[in-house]
């Protein structure tokens, strides 16, 4: 994962060949992905220096989640359209998806509540069964399988225990009794098991949604941090030890806030309770935007070889915008902090444009140590679902299952400029700016290709030089926009 930034003297050289550079940009002009290439030789006011010797974490990956909600639709289009998405996320011609993430049992984005596991008191699992998964989700894992080349990693989180596992006898809230906690450890082996019988590999699991909960709104279940670890350290993590799953298990998974601290400082108290957890599992609602550097940093020093991950972000408590990418470009696009939120957090949910939020975050987990981000759903309808509690967000790709249309939102865009272009095994690596105004972060891919991502939130087209060692190019980029720079043989 690396630990301090680390110096490899084998990578300053970069005057050996002469390095070639290739840029797209998605802008609220217009262009999406666009391949930019008529770049005016005037001077330039700003610079950014790459320093590919200064390496930081190494990047697991971006992309999004398999929801009940988003294979639904899907199985509600027509072929072509359906095809069109799964290659749009998936294909060597789309955003390329490298890191993915699904529920176990049923979620706010599933068309009602369910478990692998209804029949009350079955402490072995005879019945455990994944055949409601079978319909839409797995085929849509399958398929998306099938379309990527490189393939891409799954982590699969469970939203709640099945109710009769629980103190409250819900689906909403309380808490895993503790006569159940080898019962939901084998629960989580026999998910593995059922899935990979399925050609499914899962590559980690978080052991809990929001284990801090959701107001009851919808399926949860609640964990203090030392329940967690205890659960963790004593249950699953031997269970799965002992059946032979390789798979990584991250903690937390809730918001990026002063409440992380106490669980890192639980799972990573000592060698003991950290000796299952392989990383942190985050989510941005606590602020989409302002990225907690801070905190995300302590992670980082508190276990330096251990995965941070967003597993989860989205414009959420929001009806999506038909075909109007002005929208996405707007900062009239709330989230739920703006309207709920008490009122000495709202400065963290300030009125922000989508395309911004994304794009300033994936940046800012980046630069403070996240090696992986994943957007929640990857399709949702008009109306922002389907979804059993009315919990409406908005997704990258839009559809119109009745009239069989679909959308790709200046989000997808968004996304694929970072999934696209920094490739799992890519470690981050330092750079200078000198432009206050522009978000940048940069990551050396293993073919040894560098991305450079550049955001530039104004009103005004800036130009800038990058160079590496002795050499130089001159850059600019369009008002209001986000620019990947691919510079080859370096």
């Amino acid at each position: 994962m690396g630990c301090q930034p680390t110096t490899d003297s084998n990578t300053e050289d970069s005057n050996k060949s002469e390095w070639t550079i290739s840029v797209v940009e998605t802008s609220a002009g217009g262009n999406k992905l666009k391949s930019v290439t008529d770049f005016q030789q005037k001077e330039a006011p700003s610079a950014i220096a790459l320093m590919p010797g200064e390496v930081f974490q190494t990047m697991t990956g971006f992309g999004g989640s398999f929801t009940e909600a988003s294979a639904y639709l899907l199985n509600e289009l027509g072929e072509e359209n359906r095809k069109k998405i799964i290659e749009a996320y998936f294909g060597e011609s789309g955003a390329k998806y490298s890191l993915t993430r699904t529920h176990i049992n049923s979620c706010d984005f599933s068309l009602g509540n369910y478990s692998y596991a209804p029949v009350a008191g079955d402490k072995e699992l005879a019945n455990f069964s994944i055949k409601e998964d079978e319909g839409d989700l797995i085929p849509m894992i399958q398929e998306a399988m099938k379309v990527s080349k490189d393939g891409f990693k799954i982590i699969a989180s469970p939203w709640t225990a099945p109710p009769w596992m629980k103190d409250n006898n819900d689906w909403r809230g309380g808490k895993l009794r503790p006569e159940y906690y080898d019962t939901w450890a084998l629960f989580f082996s026999k998910y593995l098991n059922a899935y990979k019988e399925k050609g499914i590999d899962i590559w980690g699991v978080t052991v809990e949604n929001e284990p801090l909960g959701n107001d009851n709104n919808w399926e949860s279940m609640h964990y203090t941090p030392d329940e967690m670890t205890n659960f963790v350290q004593h249950h699953l993590g031997p269970k799965l030890e002992a059946d032979g799953h390789e798979v990584k298990i991250l903690g937390y998974d809730q918001n990026r806030g002063e409440e992380m601290k106490d669980w890192i400082n639980s799972m990573y108290a000592n060698e003991a309770t950290a000796k299952y957890f392989d990383g942190t599992a985050v989510h941005w609602y606590a602020s989409t935007y302002d990225y907690f550097g801070e905190t995300l940093t302590l992670a980082h020093e508190t276990a330096p070889d251990k995965h941070i991950i967003q597993t989860e972000g989205c414009v959420d408590a929001q009806v999506p915008v038909w075909q109007d990418d002005n929208w996405y470009w707007s900062k009239e696009a709330t989230d739920w902090g703006w309207d709920w939120a008490p009122e000495k957090q709202k400065h963290l949910h300030p009125k922000y444009v989508p395309v911004y939020r994304y794009a300033r975050d994936m940046i800012g987990c980046m630069n403070n140590w996240v090696d992986g981000w994943v957007d929640w759903n990857m399709v949702l309808d008009r109306e922002g679902g389907p979804n059993w509690f009315k919990n409406w967000c908005v997704a990258p790709v839009i559809v119109d299952p009745e009239a069989d249309e679909i959308y790709l939102t200046p989000l997808y865009y968004t996304m694929a400029h970072f999934s696209k272009y920094i490739r799992p095994g890519a470690q981050r690596i330092g750079f200078k700016h000198t432009d206050e105004e522009l978000m940048v972060t940069a990551a050396r891919n293993p073919d040894g290709s560098i991305a450079l991502v550049v955001l530039n939130q104004t009103e005004k087209e800036k130009t800038f030089s990058v160079t590496l060692g002795k050499q130089e190019r001159t850059i600019s980029i369009s008002p209001k926009a986000l620019q990947t720079i691919l510079v080859d043989n370096v």
